[in-house]
């Protein structure tokens, strides 16, 4: 934690974040996550330790970080969206050892965390540390229950003045375990050490020229890897300021960008599709604003134009991936992205420093500028692996050079364009779906005979969730039905938002379904797609 003792030592008084009308100092902070650190010790939480982050993107979010780093543990990022089997099978994975999840949530972790490694649960408010209360965001300013072990704010200021036992913290520490989902396997745990974050937020920071008194609005949610990197903790460590503003609300976001003075900020590109649908969006709105990123998925050119005609703002590309720690491509603040005329395809930038990105065939030889092939990455923003599974790790990021499963070219001046997928993976407004998962939550349904997932092209989201369905002799089920089931049981992003009933899905001669014919013919049903 020198980084943030540094920002500490060097101006106390600095404010660190704003949450609407709420503002707390750097030291405000830091007294704060002292306290947390005491609390979580206190629950015999240390050193290498899982702790669940279950929560939206609110002050305590950065508490918690702090806290658990001061005490040399672990944040496992928890999607807050999860439901019952999707939350559990992370934990248990994780073999987490607390949580902290949002009041409202209480009764559903515990009985998810009924059985698991987990000996603490405590409980926070999102009504906390502002006075606003715009219902746009709280539904309510009622407070349920807070969770057995405590809510956050009232421990703190039980806590208040006490620290934890220090703890040296080095490189290889685990600072995020961030789940990633492949397409041959469950989710699995990348170990963002310490030294992986903190080589991207020196090189994000120095790329984007992020300086002292900018300031940051976390667009991205928090408990996704770029949120938690180049949104919460690259806003920590540098001596600017954190807006959060909850989970995104396009309007909500549009009056931060001008409440607050924001200068910089990432997001999806989803995100920027909500702010520039809204009628009152105004180029007033961003005229603090310095330089924006999307990550997440690439963007399409005439997006990024109708936007920057619309409100003078240019929407600079970012890719990055879990096994990355966040952003290591991206296109330079002061340029604008070219477009690969083969393809069309918008560029997702140039490797940010001591980042080696080629592109190499199926044998991992390097192809000449120009061609395709795999991308593959490797410099320290590449985590050392999987938690807990060294024979993924070996197949994904042998030697250090990840394989990122993604088809790209690179010219001879260094631009990276991704020109398809190698992976069954569907990317929904930056958030990663598993086929698999989705189709197992549909063959739960007892009239599903057979399901097939894919990800076909949206303008809005990048891509959306399709399914394709056989249904079982003599039974009748509507896509209405089919997808309310679905949502049950997956979070919202997952649930597929068309499915077209077919009478048999094309298979293999093995038996194999075959996913890549199912988005080859698009849509070949009746059914309309979900307005959901």
């Amino acid at each position: 934690m020198a980084a943030w003792a540094a920002r500490v030592a060097m101006n106390p008084a600095a404010t660190a974040m704003r949450y609407f009308d709420g503002v707390m100092s750097v030291q405000e902070v830091d007294a704060a996550s002292d306290a947390l650190a005491a609390v979580f010790e206190a629950r015999g939480t240390g050193r290498g330790d899982r702790v669940g982050v279950c929560l939206q993107n609110v002050p305590q979010y950065a508490l918690v970080l702090l806290a658990l780093w001061k005490l040399g543990a672990t944040a496992l990022g928890l999607n807050p969206m999860y439901r019952r089997q999707e939350l559990r099978r992370i934990i248990d994975d994780a073999g987490a050892v607390g949580v902290v999840c949002a009041d409202t949530d209480v009764q559903e972790t515990l009985g998810t965390l009924a059985g698991s490694t987990v000996q603490w649960l405590i409980s926070t408010s999102a009504l906390d540390y502002q006075s606003r209360n715009d219902p746009r965001v709280f539904a309510t300013t009622e407070r349920p229950a807070p969770a057995p072990d405590g809510d956050l704010v009232t421990l703190i200021e039980e806590f208040a003045g006490c620290r934890p036992t220090p703890v040296q913290l080095s490189r290889d520490d685990v600072a995020f375990l961030t789940y990633t989902s492949g397409t041959t396997g469950p989710p699995k745990g990348a170990m963002n050490t310490h030294g992986n974050v903190l080589s991207v937020v020196g090189t994000c920071a120095a790329w984007t020229g992020l300086s002292d008194g900018d300031v940051v609005l976390a667009i991205a949610p928090l408990f996704h890897i770029t949120g938690a990197v180049v949104n919460a903790t690259i806003s920590l460590l540098t001596n600017t300021t954190l807006v959060l503003a909850g989970r995104f609300h396009p309007e909500v976001a549009l009056e931060a960008f001008a409440e607050h003075g924001v200068t910089f900020t990432i997001g999806s590109i989803t995100a920027y599709n909500a702010i520039y649908e809204l009628p009152q969006a105004e180029p007033r709105h961003f005229a603090s604003v310095k330089t924006v990123y999307s990550g997440g998925a690439p963007i399409p050119p005439a997006t990024v134009e109708r936007f920057q005609q619309r409100f003078g703002i240019y929407i600079h590309n970012a890719y990055g991936m879990t096994e990355t720690t966040s952003a290591v491509i991206a296109v330079p603040p002061a340029r604008k992205a070219p477009v690969h005329l083969p393809s069309g395809t918008l560029s997702i930038g140039m490797a940010l420093p001591h980042l080696t990105a080629r592109v190499v065939d199926l044998h991992g030889n390097p192809v000449p500028s120009g061609d395709q092939g795999e991308l593959e990455l490797s410099g320290p923003q590449v985590v050392p692996g999987y938690w807990g599974k060294p024979e993924a790790t070996e197949q994904t990021m042998s030697g250090g050079r990840l394989r990122t499963g993604d088809v790209a070219i690179i010219d001879e001046q260094g631009w990276v364009y991704l020109v398809d997928r190698l992976k069954d993976q569907i990317n929904v407004s930056g958030y990663k779906v598993w086929p698999r998962e989705v189709e197992d939550a549909l063959y739960e349904h007892p009239s599903v005979h057979e399901a097939a997932v894919v990800g076909e092209p949206d303008d809005y989201r990048g891509e959306t969730v399709v399914a394709y369905v056989s249904l079982k002799s003599g039974r009748s089920l509507t896509q209405e039905e089919l997808i309310a089931f679905s949502r049950d049981r997956l979070a919202a992003y997952k649930c597929p938002r068309q499915i077209h009933f077919i009478a048999d899905l094309p298979k293999t001669q093995s038996g194999k379904i075959r996913r890549a014919e199912l988005r080859k013919a698009g849509t070949t049903g009746p059914s309309s797609p979900s307005k959901g």
